[in-house]
Protein backbone atom coordinates (compact mmCIF):
# COMPACT_ATOMS: atom_id res chain seq x y z
CA UNK A 1 0.00 0.00 0.00
CA UNK A 2 1.34 3.42 -0.93
CA UNK A 3 1.99 5.72 2.00
CA UNK A 4 -0.06 8.94 1.93
CA UNK A 5 1.70 11.95 0.43
CA UNK A 6 1.56 13.94 3.66
CA UNK A 7 3.45 11.15 5.46
CA UNK A 8 6.12 11.17 2.76
CA UNK A 9 6.37 14.95 3.01
CA UNK A 10 7.05 14.69 6.73
CA UNK A 11 9.70 12.04 6.12
CA UNK A 12 11.44 14.56 3.85
CA UNK A 13 10.95 17.62 6.09
CA UNK A 14 9.27 16.85 9.42
CA UNK A 15 7.09 19.49 11.07
CA UNK A 16 4.65 19.74 13.97
CA UNK A 17 3.17 16.95 16.07
CA UNK A 18 3.07 14.48 13.20
CA UNK A 19 6.73 15.18 12.50
CA UNK A 20 7.55 14.34 16.12
CA UNK A 21 5.71 11.03 15.83
CA UNK A 22 7.55 10.21 12.61
CA UNK A 23 10.86 11.08 14.30
CA UNK A 24 10.07 8.59 17.09
CA UNK A 25 9.19 5.86 14.60
CA UNK A 26 12.26 6.55 12.46
CA UNK A 27 14.54 6.33 15.51
CA UNK A 28 13.40 2.73 15.95
CA UNK A 29 12.96 1.65 12.33
CA UNK A 30 16.29 2.88 10.97
CA UNK A 31 18.58 2.12 13.90
CA UNK A 32 19.89 -1.17 12.58
CA UNK A 33 20.64 0.41 9.20
CA UNK A 34 22.54 3.26 10.83
CA UNK A 35 24.68 0.74 12.70
CA UNK A 36 25.28 -1.12 9.45
CA UNK A 37 26.73 2.03 7.86
CA UNK A 38 28.83 2.94 10.91
CA UNK A 39 30.33 -0.54 10.99
CA UNK A 40 31.16 -0.36 7.28
CA UNK A 41 32.78 3.07 7.67
CA UNK A 42 35.05 1.89 10.48
CA UNK A 43 34.74 4.96 12.69
CA UNK A 44 38.04 5.71 14.46
CA UNK A 45 38.61 7.49 17.76
CA UNK A 46 39.79 10.80 16.29
CA UNK A 47 37.43 10.98 13.33
CA UNK A 48 35.59 14.10 12.23
CA UNK A 49 32.23 12.71 11.09
CA UNK A 50 29.31 14.27 9.22
CA UNK A 51 25.87 12.64 9.40
CA UNK A 52 23.74 14.02 6.54
CA UNK A 53 20.06 13.72 7.32
CA UNK A 54 20.74 13.08 11.01
CA UNK A 55 17.03 13.44 11.81
CA UNK A 56 16.21 12.57 15.42
CA UNK A 57 19.94 12.45 16.33
CA UNK A 58 20.18 8.97 17.83
CA UNK A 59 23.05 8.11 15.49
CA UNK A 60 25.02 11.13 16.70
CA UNK A 61 25.29 9.63 20.18
CA UNK A 62 26.67 6.38 18.79
CA UNK A 63 29.10 8.19 16.49
CA UNK A 64 30.37 10.24 19.44
CA UNK A 65 30.89 7.04 21.43
CA UNK A 66 32.90 5.52 18.58
CA UNK A 67 34.97 8.70 18.08
CA UNK A 68 35.58 9.91 21.66
CA UNK A 69 38.42 12.23 20.57
CA UNK A 70 36.72 13.34 17.38
CA UNK A 71 33.91 15.71 16.45
CA UNK A 72 30.47 14.82 15.12
CA UNK A 73 28.29 17.08 12.98
CA UNK A 74 24.65 16.31 12.31
CA UNK A 75 22.99 18.04 9.36
CA UNK A 76 19.29 18.14 8.52
CA UNK A 77 16.92 20.38 6.56
CA UNK A 78 14.11 20.04 9.13
CA UNK A 79 14.09 22.58 11.95
CA UNK A 80 12.02 20.16 14.02
CA UNK A 81 14.53 17.34 13.59
CA UNK A 82 17.38 19.66 14.57
CA UNK A 83 15.39 20.61 17.69
CA UNK A 84 14.77 16.95 18.60
CA UNK A 85 18.41 16.02 17.94
CA UNK A 86 19.54 18.94 20.11
CA UNK A 87 17.41 17.76 23.01
CA UNK A 88 18.67 14.20 22.65
CA UNK A 89 22.34 15.24 22.46
CA UNK A 90 22.32 18.20 24.84
CA UNK A 91 25.25 17.06 26.99
CA UNK A 92 27.39 16.20 23.96
CA UNK A 93 26.64 19.57 22.38
CA UNK A 94 27.52 21.38 25.62
CA UNK A 95 30.82 19.46 25.65
CA UNK A 96 31.47 20.61 22.05
CA UNK A 97 31.62 17.00 20.86
CA UNK A 98 28.48 17.21 18.72
CA UNK A 99 27.32 20.07 16.52
CA UNK A 100 24.03 20.49 14.64
CA UNK A 101 23.59 22.34 11.35
CA UNK A 102 20.38 23.24 9.51
CA UNK A 103 21.15 22.86 5.80
CA UNK A 104 20.79 20.73 2.69
CA UNK A 105 23.26 18.39 1.04
CA UNK A 106 23.25 20.44 -2.17
CA UNK A 107 25.23 23.24 -0.52
CA UNK A 108 27.15 22.10 2.53
CA UNK A 109 28.27 25.00 4.78
CA UNK A 110 31.74 23.60 5.48
CA UNK A 111 35.27 24.22 4.14
CA UNK A 112 36.95 21.76 1.80
CA UNK A 113 38.48 18.60 3.24
CA UNK A 114 37.34 18.72 6.87
CA UNK A 115 35.68 15.31 7.44
CA UNK A 116 37.17 11.84 7.73
CA UNK A 117 33.82 10.07 7.35
CA UNK A 118 30.37 10.98 6.04
CA UNK A 119 27.30 8.83 6.49
CA UNK A 120 23.95 9.24 4.77
CA UNK A 121 21.09 6.86 5.56
CA UNK A 122 17.79 6.89 3.63
CA UNK A 123 18.23 10.49 2.46
CA UNK A 124 19.29 10.65 -1.18
CA UNK A 125 15.70 9.98 -2.32
CA UNK A 126 14.97 13.65 -1.62
CA UNK A 127 17.94 15.24 -3.40
CA UNK A 128 17.03 17.28 -6.47
CA UNK A 129 20.28 16.28 -8.18
CA UNK A 130 22.16 13.31 -6.76
CA UNK A 131 25.47 14.11 -8.45
CA UNK A 132 25.45 17.70 -7.17
CA UNK A 133 24.99 16.49 -3.59
CA UNK A 134 27.62 13.77 -3.97
CA UNK A 135 30.05 16.34 -5.34
CA UNK A 136 29.49 18.51 -2.28
CA UNK A 137 30.09 15.53 -0.02
CA UNK A 138 33.33 14.72 -1.84
CA UNK A 139 34.42 18.36 -1.47
CA UNK A 140 34.14 18.33 2.34
CA UNK A 141 35.84 14.93 2.71
CA UNK A 142 39.58 14.72 3.30
CA UNK A 143 41.61 12.80 0.71
CA UNK A 144 41.21 9.17 1.73
CA UNK A 145 37.99 10.02 3.56
CA UNK A 146 35.06 7.61 3.31
CA UNK A 147 31.38 7.96 2.48
CA UNK A 148 28.77 5.42 3.54
CA UNK A 149 25.47 5.60 1.64
CA UNK A 150 22.44 3.48 2.45
CA UNK A 151 19.30 3.64 0.30
CA UNK A 152 16.67 1.59 -1.45
CA UNK A 153 17.16 1.35 -5.20
CA UNK A 154 14.90 0.97 -8.21
CA UNK A 155 15.49 -2.78 -7.91
CA UNK A 156 13.12 -2.75 -4.91
CA UNK A 157 9.57 -2.86 -6.36
CA UNK A 158 7.96 -2.81 -2.93
CA UNK A 159 9.64 0.49 -2.05
CA UNK A 160 8.72 2.01 -5.40
CA UNK A 161 5.09 1.00 -4.93
CA UNK A 162 4.98 2.31 -1.35
CA UNK A 163 6.19 5.89 -1.79
CA UNK A 164 4.89 8.75 -3.98
CA UNK A 165 7.26 9.35 -6.93
CA UNK A 166 6.87 13.12 -6.72
CA UNK A 167 8.69 13.01 -3.36
CA UNK A 168 10.84 9.85 -3.46
CA UNK A 169 13.33 9.00 -6.22
CA UNK A 170 14.83 5.51 -6.13
CA UNK A 171 18.02 5.49 -8.24
CA UNK A 172 19.79 2.53 -9.77
CA UNK A 173 22.77 1.30 -7.78
CA UNK A 174 24.91 1.40 -10.94
CA UNK A 175 23.99 5.06 -11.53
CA UNK A 176 25.02 6.09 -8.00
CA UNK A 177 28.28 4.15 -8.27
CA UNK A 178 29.02 5.79 -11.64
CA UNK A 179 28.32 9.25 -10.24
CA UNK A 180 30.73 8.60 -7.37
CA UNK A 181 33.45 7.57 -9.80
CA UNK A 182 32.90 10.75 -11.87
CA UNK A 183 33.37 13.02 -8.85
CA UNK A 184 36.63 11.41 -7.77
CA UNK A 185 35.59 8.62 -5.41
CA UNK A 186 36.45 4.94 -5.60
CA UNK A 187 33.61 2.54 -4.79
CA UNK A 188 34.80 -0.36 -2.63
CA UNK A 189 31.47 -1.88 -1.67
CA UNK A 190 28.10 -1.86 -3.40
CA UNK A 191 25.66 -4.34 -1.88
CA UNK A 192 22.08 -4.54 -3.09
CA UNK A 193 19.24 -7.04 -2.72
CA UNK A 194 15.47 -7.07 -2.99
CA UNK A 195 15.12 -7.41 0.79
CA UNK A 196 17.74 -4.98 2.09
CA UNK A 197 18.63 -1.38 1.25
CA UNK A 198 21.77 -0.95 -0.83
CA UNK A 199 24.97 -0.10 1.00
CA UNK A 200 27.66 1.80 -0.90
CA UNK A 201 31.07 2.54 0.59
CA UNK A 202 33.37 4.93 -1.32
CA UNK A 203 36.72 6.60 -0.67
CA UNK A 204 37.85 10.00 -1.92
CA UNK A 205 40.90 9.80 -4.16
Amino acid sequence: MRRPQFIAEHARNARGLLGRLIAFLMARETWGQNLRVMDALGIEQDDQVLDIGCGHGRSLMELAARAPRGHIVGLDLSELMIEIAAQRNRSLIEAARVELVLSTAESLPFPDGVFDKVQCVHVLYFWKDIETSLREIARVLKPGGRLGLLFRTNADPKAIASFPPEIYTFPALADVSAALQRIGMDVHLAEDSANQPALVLATKR
